[in-house]
C-alpha cells in the first residue's frame, strides 16, 4: 500500500517558459488554466495548472489546502503533483499528465458498461479512496468528471483528480460543511447533519449503479 510522502519544494522561476515549453490548453476553470507542456530538459510531457495569484486573493487558504493535500499523497490511481513554481504573478502546479479523458465522456462514448468493467473500475476508485481516508484526507467531490483515464487504452487505469474541495481531517473530527456536486452527494451527506468521512458506502453504490445498472446493454 502506498504511503504518505514528502512533496515537491516550492520553487521560484524568473520565467516558467524557460523550463517548460507550453503547448495546448487542456482545460480552463474559474481561477486556473491547465496547459500541456514539455520539460525542456527531460522532454517529459506534463500538465501545468496555471493560477493567477490575483484571482486567489481572499481564497489563499483553499489553494494552500489543495497543495498540502497533494503533497501528502502518492498512489497509482491519483493524479500526482510533481513540482510547484512561482513566477511573476502566477503559481504553476506541475501535474502528472493523464491523457485518456473523463470517465463521464467514455461512458457516453461506450454507451454502456458491463458489470465486469464497472467492478474493475470501482475497485480502483475505492482502493484510492481508502488510501486517502487512511491518511485522514477526504476528497469531497468524487464524480465521473473528476475520474480520468490514464491513457486511451481500453483497459487503462482510472485516476482521481481535482482536490480543490478536499479536506484533511483532525482525529475524531466530524465534517459538516455542505460541499461537492449536488447530483453526486451521498445520502448521508449535507442536509442530514454532520457526517464523518466521505460517503463510505454510498460512493461505491452510487458509482456501481451509475456505471453498470444505468448503462448496461
Amino acid at each position: 500500500m502506498p504511503g504518505a510522502v514528502e512533496g515537491p519544494n516550492w520553487k521560484q522561476a524568473e520565467n516558467i517558459r524557460d523550463i517548460y515549453d507550453f503547448r495546448d490548453v487542456l482545460g480552463t476553470g474559474a481561477f486556473s488554466e491547465v496547459i500541456l507542456a514539455e520539460d525542456r530538459r527531460t522532454q517529459k510531457l506534463v500538465a501545468i495548472k496555471c493560477i493567477a495569484k490575483k484571482a486567489l486573493e481572499g481564497k489563499e487558504g483553499s489553494m494552500e489546502n489543495e497543495i498540502a493535500v497533494l503533497h501528502k499523497i502518492k498512489h497509482p490511481n491519483i493524479v500526482a503533483l510533481d513540482d510547484i513554481y512561482e513566477s511573476g504573478g502566477h503559481l504553476y502546479l506541475i501535474m502528472q499528465l493523464v491523457s485518456g479523458g473523463e470517465l463521464f465522456d467514455r461512458i457516453v462514448e461506450k454507451g454502456f458498461y458491463t458489470e465486469r468493467d464497472a467492478s474493475r473500475l470501482i475497485f480502483q476508485v475505492l482502493d484510492a479512496v481508502k488510501y486517502l481516508h487512511d491518511l485522514g484526507i477526504v476528497h469531497r467531490d468524487l464524480k465521473p468528471e473528476n475520474l480520468l483515464y490514464y491513457n486511451l487504452d481500453e483497459d487503462s487505469k482510472i485516476m482521481i483528480s481535482d482536490f480543490g474541495l478536499s479536506k484533511m481531517e483532525d482525529p475524531g473530527s466530524v465534517l459538516s460543511t455542505a460541499c461537492g456536486t449536488p447530483g453526486y452527494v451521498g445520502a448521508e451527506g449535507p442536509g442530514l447533519g454532520p457526517w464523518a468521512g466521505e460517503e463510505p458506502g454510498a460512493a461505491g453504490q452510487r458509482f456501481v449503479t451509475m456505471s453498470s445498472s444505468l448503462h448496461s446493454p
